[in-house]
């Protein structure tokens, strides 16, 4: 890809664990990363420790998750604690081939062990744009995820500006599809593969997708192309599907 393309993937990773928890898969999630080897990766329910877990799988990698997916292919990562319980925590990530210049994290729910939350982060392009990404997991009711969106809405106003690229993906929940009066109207995001498809991907559950609840949404670059993971490998790693896309910055 050229200094001004770029791929990028978002993906619920379940904490690593398959559909029920029946198998630990962090180690294929890792290994299938890296096959399609993206440049930005937006994760939804990172584990960043689990103390029985840790003690009960043998395989549990000494690193916290986000570092261990991190480790050979992306130099970057951030990774925000946002679910905390007595066994451990988890929260969203991103990995990233390029520079991480600044970064916050904006908790949006009100409930300790839900990781409803805003990760942002400017990153420098190797042709010297500054992109924004912002990383977010939405809560399962309507009520609730209407007061998130208000929230990120009025953060995205506060500290983006508009002329600066920006990149929002995640876990939205959105399946009544109410997110467009705020993404698309408020702040002039287009959605993927809505706007590649005509249609938001189905990601969800990952045995029988129906459910279009991971989108990636974007302004202030050109969408290439809008890419979708179902096969079967996929389908034994989460509860999820991922999604990606590729943009070109102007």
């Amino acid at each position: 890809m050229s200094d001004r393309t770029f791929k990028v993937l978002t993906y619920n990773i379940h904490k690593g664990f398959s559909v029920a928890n029946r198998r630990f898969t962090l180690f294929g999630i890792r290994e299938a990363l890296e096959e399609i080897d993206p440049d930005v990766i937006f994760l939804q329910e990172l584990q960043g420790e689990h103390y029985k877990n840790s003690s009960r799988i043998e395989s549990w990698p000494l690193k916290p998750q986000g570092e261990f997916l991190a480790e050979n292919r992306w130099p970057f990562s951030l990774y925000a604690k946002n679910a905390i319980y007595k066994k451990g925590h988890h929260g969203n990530g991103i990995l990233c081939k390029f520079p991480i210049i600044s970064w916050h994290n904006q908790n949006l729910s009100k409930a300790k062990f839900a990781s409803r939350s805003f990760l942002h982060a400017k990153i420098l392009l190797p042709s010297k744009v500054t992109l924004n990404l912002v990383c977010v997991h939405l809560g399962l009711f309507e009520a609730e995820r209407e007061m998130q969106l208000v929230q990120i809405g009025k953060t995205i106003e506060q500290t983006i500006p508009h002329d600066e690229p920006l990149i929002m993906a995640g876990d939205f929940n959105d399946w009544r599809k109410r997110a467009i009066e705020h993404m698309k109207i408020d702040l002039g995001l287009e959605e993927a593969f809505l706007h590649y498809e005509g249609q938001h991907a189905r990601t969800f559950p990952v045995w029988h997708p129906t459910l279009q609840v991971d989108r990636i949404y974007f302004r202030g670059v050109e969408l290439k192309e809008a890419l979708a993971f179902s096969n079967k490998r996929w389908r034994k790693l989460s509860d999820h599907l991922p999604i990606g896309a590729v943009f070109r910055c102007p």
